[in-house]
């Protein structure tokens, strides 16, 4: 079974920075690709962020102010967010996409205070 497990989260003001970190856990799968996606209150899930193969794309609204990392050896993916604006607020959930399928993190809590 594999598992992704998020951390850093929490409330910063406009125009401050964030750093998010994703782990996957488990025996006998391979990544394929991870990402970032977000859900906002009242809204539907969007993505973020991805990276494949060490190539990223962001959706329009990041572009510039986002950064998608990953730690192949450990299995890890990384969003730093700069210049954040109260529009980010979201829950933020790492993805990952592996041998077994689609595998979702339960998602950490980012807050932007105007």
């Amino acid at each position: 079974q594999v598992q992704l497990v998020e951390s850093g989260g929490g409330l910063v003001q406009l125009g401050g920075s964030l750093r998010l970190s994703c782990a996957a856990s488990g025996n006998g799968f391979s990544i394929y690709s991870m990402g970032w996606y977000r859900q906002a209150p009242g809204k539907q899930r969007e993505l973020v962020a991805t990276i494949e193969n060490g190539i990223a794309t962001y959706t329009e609204s990041v572009k510039g102010r986002f950064t998608i990392s990953r730690d192949y050896p450990k299995d890890m993916v990384f969003l730093q967010m700069d210049s954040l604006q109260p529009e980010d607020t979201a829950v933020y959930i790492c993805n990952a996409e592996v041998t077994l399928g689609t595998i979702w993190g339960q998602g950490t809590q980012v807050t932007v205070s105007p």
